[in-house]
């Protein structure tokens, strides 16, 4: 099967999304050694959900995430997997985060499903249904 699609039980699949999340009031608060812990730790958990990192960027005030995950992870849970293990341990780590920062994280984010094929390419299918 082309490697760009995955299977499980009941389902083939290609899910992948743009990610970005910032820390409370954008403090730029994300500056070495803490961005590489973090983006250590995002690796971590991404691994362990069995989620595909394809790329991370940390810059001082917000992260950048492209990732792929299957149906069954909503992107509220991958979020708030990501958002709530690397605030326990960077905080854990690193206290002068515990003191500038009520919270690591602000509560919103941005998320952007990224496929292969555009949304035109997918309204003109749908509506050349009815022609076949």
């Amino acid at each position: 099967m082309n490697t760009r699609w995955k299977t499980n039980a009941g389902s083939i699949y290609n899910l992948s999304y743009h990610l970005i999340w910032c820390p409370k009031y954008r403090r730029k608060v994300l500056i070495s050694p803490i961005d590489e812990r973090l983006r250590e730790l995002i690796t971590e958990k991404c691994a362990e959900q069995e989620w595909d990192l394809k790329a991370i960027e940390v810059l001082p005030d917000h992260v950048h995430l492209f990732i792929s995950a299957t149906p069954s992870d909503s992107v509220a849970y991958i979020i708030s997997q990501l958002k709530g293990y690397t605030a326990y341990k960077l905080r854990k780590e690193f206290p002068s985060l515990k003191h500038r920062l009520p919270s690591l994280w602000t509560r919103s984010y941005y998320v952007e499903s990224v496929g292969h094929i555009s949304e035109a390419t997918v309204k003109k299918y749908i509506a050349d249904q009815k022609n076949k």
